[in-house]
This record gives C-alpha cells, sequence and structure tokens, in this order.
C-alpha cells in the first residue's frame, strides 16, 4: 500500500464533498468549511476548453483560502487545452486536478467528455498524461462502473489499469453505469442500479490504487462502513441538501476533538464573509440560496427558509435581518 505523509491531502479524502454543477460554487465550499475544516472540497466542473478563451478566468478559478483542501475538477478531452489547464490550476493554488469522466450530460457527451470518454481509455490515458506532466500536485478521476452496454468489470478493470499506468493519482467511482441514451443526467443520478460489490472488488483487484466510491450515501454510518473496505467516500446531493446531518465529519472520521456547529453559529459567522461579498457587488442570494439548507428538521423550518429566500432574491435581505432571525434560531437551541 502507497503511504502518504500525515499532512498530505491524500489523507484528505477519505471524506469529500462532490463537484455538482450549479450547487459547489465557493460560496457553498465555505458553509461546508464551516462544517468540517477536514473534508476534501471539489470545484464544480470546469471545461478546459471554456477556461482557455475566456478573458475572464478568475471567475472560473476564484476561491477563498478557508476552502483548502480544494480540488478543481476540469472537463475536456484535448489534451493541449488541459496542458494549459493544469498549469493555471497549478498557479491559482489548488491542491489537486480531478478529470471528469462521469458525468452524463449530453451537453458534456456531446462535445466527447464526461462519461462517454469511458469509452475511449487511451486518450483518458493521454488526457491524464498530459495533466500530470505540466503540474506537480495530484491529478485524479472520477468515472463511472461503465456506460451504457459497456459495463463487464473486466472492461472496468482494464480501463482502470491503463489510466494508472498513465499517472492517476487516485480514482472516484461512482458506482452506478451511466446510460447516455434514455435517460437524463438528473436520471442517471437514481435509476442507474448501484452496485458497490463492483468498487469493492475493483479495490481489490487493484490494492495498491486509491479508490474511493461515490453514489447514494446519505450518513456518516455509511461512510465509515465503507471505508472499511475502500479508501475514500465521496458524498453529494445529501450533504447539498442536508448539509447539518453530516456535522459530525471531523470527529467520526478524521477523529478531530472538536464539537458541531448549530445552524445559526455557521450562519452568523458567515456574515463578515456575505458583507465582504455584497461590498463587491454580490448579491446575498448568491449565499443564502446554498445557506438556506442549514435550517431543517425544526419548528417553522420553512417558513424560515421561505422567508430569507424571498427577501434575497428581492435584494431585501439585510444583514441585520438575517442576524436578527438566526438569534431566534439560537434561542430555540439550533
Amino acid at each position: 500500500m502507497k503511504s502518504y505523509p500525515p499532512n498530505s491531502i491524500n489523507n484528505l479524502h477519505k471524506i469529500s464533498v462532490a463537484p455538482m454543477m450549479d450547487c459547489t460554487d465557493k460560496h457553498f465550499r465555505m458553509i461546508i468549511r464551516k462544517i468540517s475544516s477536514k473534508a476534501l472540497l471539489y470545484t464544480e466542473m470546469i471545461v478546459a476548453q471554456s477556461l482557455i478563451y475566456t478573458e475572464k478566468k478568475e471567475q472560473f478559478l476564484d476561491f477563498n483560502l478557508e476552502e483548502h483542501p480544494l480540488s478543481i475538477q476540469f472537463g475536456g478531452d484535448n489534451p493541449k487545452m488541459l496542458e494549459e489547464a493544469a498549469k493555471m490550476a497549478q498557479d491559482w493554488g489548488y491542491d489537486e486536478i480531478n478529470f471528469n469522466v462521469g458525468c452524463p450530460s449530453p451537453r458534456v457527451c456531446s462535445g466527447n467528455f464526461g462519461a462517454s470518454l469511458m469509452k475511449d481509455p487511451s486518450k483518458v490515458a493521454k488526457c491524464i498524461e498530459s495533466l500530470k506532466n505540466n503540474c506537480s500536485i495530484p491529478v485524479t478521476i472520477k468515472h463511472r462502473i461503465g456506460v451504457d452496454d459497456d459495463d463487464s468489470f473486466d472492461k472496468l478493470n482494464s480501463f482502470v489499469k491503463e489510466v494508472a499506468n498513465a499517472g492517476a493519482d487516485r480514482f472516484t467511482v461512482h458506482a452506478r453505469k451511466a446510460i447516455l441514451k434514455g435517460l437524463n443526467p438528473k436520471q442517471n443520478r437514481t435509476i442507474p442500479p448501484l452496485k458497490y460489490d463492483i468498487v469493492q472488488k475493483l479495490k481489490k483487484n487493484n490494492p495498491d490504487l486509491l479508490i474511493e466510491i461515490n453514489g447514494g450515501f446519505t450518513n456518516i454510518d455509511q461512510c465509515i462502513k465503507a471505508l472499511s473496505d475502500l479508501d475514500g467516500v465521496m458524498i453529494g446531493r445529501s450533504v447539498y441538501k442536508y448539509p447539518l446531518r453530516w456535522s459530525e465529519i471531523d470527529q467520526k472520521i478524521y477523529r478531530e476533538n472538536t464539537t458541531s456547529k448549530k445552524a445559526s453559529e455557521i450562519i452568523i459567522s458567515l456574515v463578515p464573509y456575505i458583507e465582504n461579498h455584497l461590498k463587491n457587488g454580490g448579491k446575498t442570494w448568491d449565499v443564502c440560496k446554498h445557506l438556506i439548507n442549514l435550517v431543517e428538521g425544526i419548528p417553522n423550518a420553512k417558513i424560515w427558509r421561505n422567508e430569507i429566500s424571498a427577501r434575497s432574491i428581492k435584494q431585501e435581505l439585510s444583514i441585520d435581518y438575517l442576524i436578527k432571525q438566526s438569534l431566534k434560531l439560537q434561542k430555540m437551541g439550533f
């Protein structure tokens, strides 16, 4: 087995928060960082070609220092563009680069990247080589257990071995295959059955590779069980919809002697961040659309969320009002 220094990023992937389009922007990542100081966070997928050609690169690359450890996820199939993207990611200060070979979006697949690339392992290997040869940070890959009818274990195992030989440092495997013909991206997150046993078999066949699992995890206990066989667990929709249900990650996964924060404490601690965002021309909704998910499972939670949402969408939410409403939560013990 590979060994890493105690503070290496490779020890922090035990729990990671999946890259999710329209969800895992820098504001959401700041909220999650208040919940866990250790979990590895990911950007939304960035198309390498878009990054190369845009003049406003900071819109794609910008993040807050508090977000570390942070992995940037790229999509693409052009090795030359990925070379440039790798250099930018390292120069910008990211801790890791992740290559997307798992997204089933028709828009992504029509550009010949995402899940459709699994059908072309040699191209994926060239892309990984391009990333590896142009940075000194870890390069990882996220993929499915198969695509359409190309879903045999032998094909998956062969794919992983070829990509490992190209230099991939870690494999995040969504334990569902992608069905590109007939299912939309949302359906691809739920309809193809989860096959955790396939990922476990992949690890047993490749014990020296770092292999983590993704798909369907809804609580910390499930993650702890999975970590007995695998090197990491990537959590997604559950942590976005119910972030506070994951408040004990640092204690239970990383054995940190810390106390879990309550919703009111997290919201109040984010006030300086929100104020700074507003000073720079941002809107309260940019942050509050994520922040409202902290309030659930308590009396009148829906009313609280609707009130904050309505005011922030109309740009009528003042910082004083947000603090006042958060102090009400605090008095209720939340």
